[in-house]
């Protein structure tokens, strides 16, 4: 893969990149099938209401308004965090190679440290005295190699891999606004990650956590890694999602070993059994990671957003619809499977599959997978 130049963005493109992933129906993938088409932001969010309106939208789409946009900024200032976007020098590297990286991440106290080699470790919630005891020592062991520890500042295991790294640099990655500490429980470990580490959100300011943001911080907790270490684990639990995520996203997968007696250790045992590297030490690790550590993972390909691609005409786009339309259902299909038996040009599915999108009538899911939302079927 190749990397990008670093480039800073103007203040008035920030505010023009915040609002446009502040708005209705525009995930990370659709902001940049956007700035692809329509060249930058501004240009893009002029074009939302009438792409919206073609996919069969009937009411006004929520535009981010530039007040609100300002208001956020301003309010990130005063806590002193601020944003880091996607191709700038400090957005992290292994971040930016994911399929669907935040355009925009809040970040406060040493965002230098996101451009460290980073491994995260998660896990438990009501975590064993054992398990939080090895999640502590590995994290302080994989620190004095060089290496930053991420996790989501749960209680549990994430607690204890953050204490464990505080002296060699830790990343809290949290599900709401950067400025909302959950649980609150961990206020003083989160004050002193501020202090020595970084903490790093991708939802608004004061964004209080739901469950549906927690998939969503997972996946950047897998993705600012070059792998993840699960430490107890049941059937089911978020930390299996994350190593998901993990694999998704080409990662390493570490697991630590349990008792087959401890519905904790059901989740990291099973992991182990399809692959996952058994890890007993740090340098189970770093061993994994030995080649990955001398290259580090580059940032994936983008175009370069020069300008606005040509009009696709809207003759065309007309008699492609129903065809696009018809090839979706409820279950999730591949857009190259689209594009192949509408016998469609990609950049015609695209833009056919953003409108549809925007008038929130399409899901977008792992592995290039889109589908119709439920009762638009």
């Amino acid at each position: 893969m190749l990397s990008i130049t670093p480039r800073a963005l103007s203040a008035a493109e920030r505010l023009d990149w915040l609002r446009l992933i502040r708005s209705e129906n525009v995930g990370p993938i659709t902001f940049f099938q956007l700035l692809e088409r329509f060249g930058d932001a501004r240009s893009a969010l002029a074009a939302l209401p009438e792409l919206a309106r073609r996919g069969g939208r009937e009411k006004r789409l929520r535009i981010g308004e530039k007040s609100a946009a300002e208001r956020e900024i301003e309010g990130l200032a005063a806590i002193g965090a601020r944003l880091v976007a996607w191709g700038e020098d400090e957005y992290p590297q292994a971040l930016a190679a994911i399929a669907d990286p935040p355009p925009l991440i809040a970040a406060r106290g040493h965002p230098h440290l996101l451009k460290r080699p980073i491994v995260a470790i998660v896990g438990a919630r009501n975590a064993s005295a054992n398990g939080r005891r090895f999640a502590q020592a590995i994290a302080r062991d994989l620190g004095k190699a060089g290496l930053v520890i991420a996790s989501g500042l749960a209680r549990g295991i994430d607690t204890s891999a953050h204490e464990g790294a505080l002296e060699s640099g830790t990343v809290a990655v949290v599900a709401g606004g950067i400025d909302v500490i959950y649980p609150q429980e961990n206020t003083a470990l989160y004050e002193r990650i501020v202090g020595e580490g970084v903490v790093i959100a991708e939802e608004p300011l004061g964004t209080v956590p739901l469950a549906r943001h927690f998939p969503k911080r997972n996946r950047l907790i897998s993705g600012v890694a070059l792998g993840v270490l699960v430490v107890e684990a049941a059937q089911r639990s978020g930390s299996l999602i994350t190593s998901r995520f993990a694999l998704e996203q080409g990662r390493e997968v570490f697991a630590a070993p349990g008792s087959p007696l401890d519905p904790r250790c059901q989740g990291t045992n099973d992991l182990i059994r399809h692959g996952a590297t058994l890890t007993e030490t740090a340098d189970d690790v770093l061993a994994q990671l030995e080649s990955m550590l001398r290259q580090p993972v580059a940032e994936r390909p983008r175009p370069v957003f020069a300008g606005p691609k040509p009009a696709i005409d809207e003759r065309e786009l007309e008699s492609a619809r129903a065809r696009v339309v018809e090839s979706l259902g409820p279950t999730p299909v591949q857009v190259d499977e689209i594009v192949r038996q509408c016998q469609l040009s990609p950049a015609i599915v695209a833009v056919i599959l953003l409108e549809l999108e925007l008038a929130g009538r399409l899901d977008r899911h792992p592995g290039h997978q889109v589908c119709l939302v439920s009762g638009h079927a």
